[in-house]
């Protein structure tokens, strides 16, 4: 999971709802000083949630960009079912393109961008309706499932839901990933985000990663200008793959030096940098 380095966001940003059709979301909302220069969506990753984009808000900010942060259904701080049905990816996609047309743009594109999970259910929302979207950045998010190694550990992870509680999952993980020494509360903003999520939204998600159909062509045909970006390493989706779905898509492609799966949390400056750079550029 990607671990913010602080779950408190900067002055420039307002935590508030965004009110949409298909219901009420949680976003991290941060504005420049002056007339923006665009918009963009943030979707999140597997098991986090807005504030895993925290500390890019402010470099975008002060680049020109509004920047919106989404908890998805189920997520953190946006409500949810208890029915897996109600996270299908085609659900998610529609849950974005909600999200995008309340942003109250009046007809102006948003950039939008998914980190891991969040890049599925991106590329999903723009196949479905590329219209809103003026560009399209996967990070750290590759063209089909996962690999073996984390297929298995997605599989384990849904049985483990489907029959114990999330405290007990929880701690669970944590005995295999103990928290790290810049943890100073040791974890515990990481366990309340945890804990609110719904372990119905785990489960769909994490079967989304491990079945996963290469979409890349799909994405190719909508015409949207895109951005591969991803760090050196990444035990997810290996980086040669990044790599050729890149190639694929006549991709802009951005490896961050010293990031792995979050370079939004390893390395929050250059990855802000080089999004702007993206974003400036069309």
């Amino acid at each position: 999971m990607s671990r913010p380095p602080t779950f408190v966001p900067p002055p420039c940003t307002r935590a508030r709802a965004l009110h949409t059709p298909r219901g009420d979301f949680a976003v991290l909302d941060a504005s420049p000083r002056t007339a923006p220069r665009g918009t963009a969506l943030l979707l999140p990753g597997f098991t986090g949630s807005k504030e895993d984009f925290i500390a890019l808000l402010e470099p975008l900010a002060e680049a020109g960009y509004r920047v919106v942060a989404v908890d998805g259904r189920g997520q953190y701080e946006s409500d949810g079912t208890d029915r897996e049905e109600s996270y299908a990816q085609d659900e998610l996609a529609r849950d974005a393109l909600a999200q995008t047309a309340a942003l109250g743009l009046g007809g102006s594109a948003v950039h939008l961008l998914g980190h891991s999970l969040g890049g599925l259910v991106a590329r999903a929302a723009a196949i479905l309706d590329p219209a809103p979207f003026r560009s399209l950045t996967l990070m750290s998010s590759g063209p089909g499932v996962v690999v073996e190694a984390q297929r298995i550990k997605l599989k384990i992870l849904g049985d483990a839901l489907a029959t114990r509680g999330m405290e007990q999952v929880w701690e669970a993980m944590r005995a295999f990933d103990p928290p790290a020494e810049a943890e100073a509360d040791d974890g515990e903003d990481l366990r309340r985000r945890w804990m609110r999520h719904r372990p119905a939204q785990l489960i769909a998600t994490g079967r989304q990663l491990a079945t996963e159909p290469d979409r890349v062509a799909e994405v190719a045909a909508t015409g949207l200008p895109v951005h591969v970006v991803s760090g050196e390493r990444d035990d997810v989706w290996p980086v040669p793959q990044l790599d050729a779905m890149a190639q694929r898509l006549g991709a802009r492609r951005t490896r961050i030096e010293g990031a792995e799966h979050s370079p939004n949390t390893d390395r929050p400056g250059p990855t802000a940098a080089a999004l702007a750079s993206f974003w400036d550029s069309l």
